[in-house]
């Protein structure tokens, strides 16, 4: 067996890959490199959990040989907007929280949590992360959830997941899995990357009750958009900036401090601010469901 050329987001790239591309292209020269990638993904059942083509990781592939003229990709017909980047910033929103804030949780009444991802509430939310978030507005790129929490109609809150970053040391000691199981099973992690409370909702322990009733029902929404449920939830917390009291009061486990390398470092270099990790298993067996061999 001839050793890979290149390992690209967990899949090894050899000769026999490489030649398979080339015939494709030499067979279809009228093919475009958008339509060369699905292809690609077809002809290797490179797909999703959910099913759908893995389209946009082939494209980095395919033009990561290209570059190191391994092939050579037919031109390119256009340049798409990157709408990451182009992306405008939301329209303030005005007028929302007039009501005098409630004090006590009890006040609010049953909360009405939404997942908006593919909803018409979805620009809403975008609003409110650009207005209360210390972060701003980043629309996620990948796998990701949006829910907004509302009391009596009006949101107070607004939390934002995603998938989750391939390389942590501790959090990857914590489950005991090798490399090899990490890359099959990462997508079944979810990642908490925003959780902004409205202030309408600032009051003692509104915080710690929204993440466990999210934690109730994530995987379940993971499962309707994406086709496969979650296991296990993290998030990273900014010590210089908060104590991470609503993610302990709601259980979840703190696991240390990162290395601040960041999660895609490819240098030794520490330049970045070193953050707590905090995990939340969402099945007592969640080590076997994300390590079934172990």
């Amino acid at each position: 067996m001839s050793r890979p050329l290149l390992r690209y987001r967990g899949r090894e790239i050899g000769a026999e890959e490489i030649g398979s591309i080339q015939r494709l292209m030499a067979e279809n020269p009228g093919w475009s490199r958008r339509r060369l990638s699905a292809e690609v993904c077809r002809a290797w059942n490179w797909v999703q959990p959910n099913g759908a083509l893995r389209d946009m990781v082939c494209r980095s592939l395919l033009l990561q040989l290209h570059r190191a003229e391994l092939i050579e990709l037919p031109a390119k017909r256009f340049s798409p907007r990157n709408n990451v980047v182009a992306r405008a910033e939301p329209e303030p929103v005005l007028g929302l929280w007039e009501r005098p804030p409630q004090t006590v949780l009890a006040q609010l009444g049953p909360l009405e949590i939404r997942q908006v991802r593919r909803t018409a509430e979805e620009a809403l939310f975008g609003q409110l992360m650009q207005a209360h978030h210390y972060l701003r507005y980043t629309q996620p790129v990948g796998a990701h959830l949006k829910y907004l929490v509302l009391a009596a109609g009006e949101p107070i809150a607004c939390m934002a997941w995603s998938s989750a970053p391939r390389h942590l040391g501790l959090r990857d000691r914590f489950i005991g899995w090798p490399a090899s199981v990490r890359r099959a099973n990462l997508h079944l992690i979810a990642y908490n990357t925003r959780f902004p409370i409205l202030p309408s909702g600032k009051m003692p322990h509104l915080a710690s009750h929204v993440l466990g009733q999210i934690a109730r029902r994530i995987s379940e929404d993971w499962q309707r958009v994406y086709a496969h449920p979650i296991h296990l939830l993290e998030t990273f917390i900014d010590p210089a900036r908060f104590r991470g009291a609503c993610y302990r009061a709601a259980n979840w486990i703190y696991l240390g401090l990162t290395t601040g390398r960041g999660h895609n470092a490819r240098t030794q270099r520490c330049d970045q601010p070193r953050k707590e990790l905090w995990v939340y298993p969402l099945s007592a067996d969640f080590r076997h469901r994300l390590n079934p061999a172990a």
